[in-house]
């Protein structure tokens, strides 16, 4: 009996640990358990969206079975190629969906093929898209003859194959979108082809072949990883690194902007921009891993700023190396808890860590035979633009007011120290080496605490998260009493049950205050596995790499009572700390496992 299939109508938020990405390189989309992509910018990820209900805007994409139904999901292995899939009443029904890789910075392309995997399956989907942030609607809507859809939403063009029984609505509400409801028997498939453009559309797509040329591209770009601990996962990380950078080498901290890190707190950002810091973990982390696409994308957008902004480099870019537009809001009510940021002040700081970044980076490549002439040069720069500018107060790695952070500085030492080490030139490792003992010597002259340890700059005696990186990149050796005093009392002050918090923000418990900081528990992963606690270090490991959703995504923070994910999704830097956490605490003999 034929039954009517009613459109999906718009979708609320889910939450964050609901969500599934994928993503091209040059744009991503979320992906909610209702089978609703809430949010997607185009052309490129710093772009308006044209899918915004994630933050409370228009715009949506929802393919979902009729009736009730439970959903579940799976990345195949070593790809953002998602299965969405939903148990109904009488039928299970998935929906394979990806962004055609590797994207093109001005095409995009929304893939989604719907099968009946057991039952006869009743689907409804809904294309709604509103370019702007919601402002601007479908328009100039019309059908070819072969029943594919064309029209604009703001200034993309838009085209919807597989869609020939769509219908303007629904039940004639305005050519605001698109529905069509299908029936599909068991182990039927149906292909739709989404395309959204900045410019002419090219010829119509081949399903088949796009499909065959993603899987393809994804099977080249993401290696192995067999030797790390859970390698499935460390290859899900690289994964999403991968399709985090863009086609410039530029990796964006973040696919999305304004969700909060804490309800009502107003921490809550546009990371859709390319941080220099960000970029280097994850050049560290793939160079550890061996995957040198990763490693060779982050070398050349990170030398390229050098030799384009020299000393005055930013902490951050947009993917084609411009300037980070100024913070402002939209008028929409954001997500829940949170605002409706766009740009991000970051524009106006200045952060010295970024240049050690830089330079451990590059080491990182030198020592795999990945660095040209041009990296060579780009060492140079980073390197005079240290000794001109350490001794200048900066926002730090946490973005805050300017202050002799010590992090900064002894990052600094670190990156210093590592190409003194790769370099061919005894006299610049001479002054290199010079240079990062005198920055030590100066740091330990107003930050070090009467106990020993760190602090974290001369007016600011307490312990920070940050102050457990420099001893891992060699700015201090692992025994030197400061390096081993600033981990016992870190990790007796500012964790617990193997959580990790940035730094203590008042007098509050440590979780009321803001949520765990999965960075700063694979810091310390990697801090106690230094030390040779290696069955800490596993524990560190396991607690931080279990802080996700069902798609294996982890957001900056994470809120231990509610285990929630809070902040941006996904985070590109806890990502690249889990894959190098993965790859250096691998057992050389399986003997040392407890």
């Amino acid at each position: 009996m034929n039954r009517t299939i009613q459109a999906p109508a718009a979708p609320g938020p889910h939450s964050l640990r609901e969500y599934a990405l994928i993503a091209d390189g040059e744009r991503g989309a979320l992906i909610g358990p209702q089978g609703d992509i809430a949010w997607m910018c185009a052309p490129r990820w710093d772009s308006d969206a044209v899918f915004g209900t994630l933050v409370g805007g228009a715009g949506h994409y929802t393919v979902q079975p009729a009736g009730r139904f439970v959903w579940g999901g799976r990345y195949e292995d070593g790809t953002l190629i998602w299965r969405s899939r939903w148990v109904t009443e009488d039928s299970i029904v998935e929906c394979r969906e990806a962004l055609a890789f590797p994207g093109d910075a001005h095409h995009a392309v929304v893939l989604r093929r719907v099968t009946a995997v057991e039952g006869t399956a009743r689907v409804g989907v809904r294309l709604e898209p509103a370019a702007g942030f919601g402002t601007r609607r479908l328009r100039r809507l019309r059908r070819d003859r072969a029943g594919v859809w064309t029209g604009q939403a703001g200034d993309l063009r838009l085209r919807w194959s597989g869609a020939a029984a769509a219908r303007p609505g629904p039940r004639g509400i305005g050519p605001t979108g698109l529905s069509m409801s299908m029936t599909l028997r068991p182990g039927e498939r149906h292909d739709l082809v989404l395309e959204l453009s900045d410019g002419p559309l090219p010829a119509a797509l081949d399903p088949d072949r796009i499909w065959k040329a993603t899987e393809a591209a994804w099977a080249r770009q993401v290696p192995r990883l067999e030797t790390g601990l859970a390698p499935e996962d460390a290859r899900h990380a690289y994964s999403v690194l991968r399709g985090l950078t863009s086609g410039s080498g530029g990796m964006v901290g973040a696919a999305t902007m304004s969700l909060p890190e804490r309800a009502e707190a107003g921490r809550n950002y546009d990371y859709r921009y390319v941080w220099i810091r960000d970029q280097c973990y994850a050049g560290q982390a793939a160079a550890a891993a061996g995957g040198h696409p990763l490693l060779d994308d982050a070398v050349r957008f990170v030398c390229a700023r050098l030799h384009q902004d020299g000393d005055r480099l930013m902490p951050a870019y947009t993917t084609d190396g411009g300037r980070v537009p100024d913070q402002r809001t939209l008028s929409l009510p954001g997500y829940p808890g949170g605002y409706d940021r766009v740009g991000n002040w970051v524009n106006r700081q200045f952060q010295l860590d970024a240049f050690g970044e830089a330079l451990l980076l590059l080491a990182a490549a030198d020592r795999q035979g990945r660095l040209d002439g041009t990296g060579q040069r780009a060492v140079d720069i980073a390197a005079d633009a240290v000794a001109r500018r350490h001794h200048e107060p900066d926002a730090g790695i946490w973005e805050l007011d300017d202050r002799a952070w010590t992090h900064s500085r002894l990052t600094c030492a670190a990156g210093l120290r590592a190409v003194a080490r790769t370099t061919s030139s005894p006299g610049r490792a001479g002054a290199w080496s010079a240079l990062a003992d005198r920055i030590v010597a100066e740091t330990a002259a107003t930050s070090l605490h009467p106990t020993g340890r760190w602090q974290r700059s001369p007016e600011d005696p307490g312990l920070d998260a940050a102050l457990l990186m420099p001893p891992l990149r060699g700015a201090l050796p692992a025994n030197d009493p400061r390096t081993v005093r600033t981990l016992s009392a870190y990790t007796a002050g500012l964790t617990h049950d193997h959580y990790a918090y940035r730094f203590r923000h008042d007098r509050r418990p440590l979780a009321d205050a803001e949520g765990a900081f999965l960075l700063c528990g694979y810091a310390v992963a990697l801090a106690e596995h230094q030390q040779g606690h290696h069955a800490e270090a596993l524990r560190w490991f396991e607690r931080n790499r279990a802080a996700c959703g069902p798609p294996g995504l982890f957001t900056e923070e994470y809120d231990v009572g509610q285990r929630q994910l809070r902040g941006n999704l996904p985070q590109a830097f806890v990502h690249a700390l889990m894959l190098e956490t993965a790859t250096r605490l691998a057992p050389t003999d399986r003997k040392q496992l407890p």
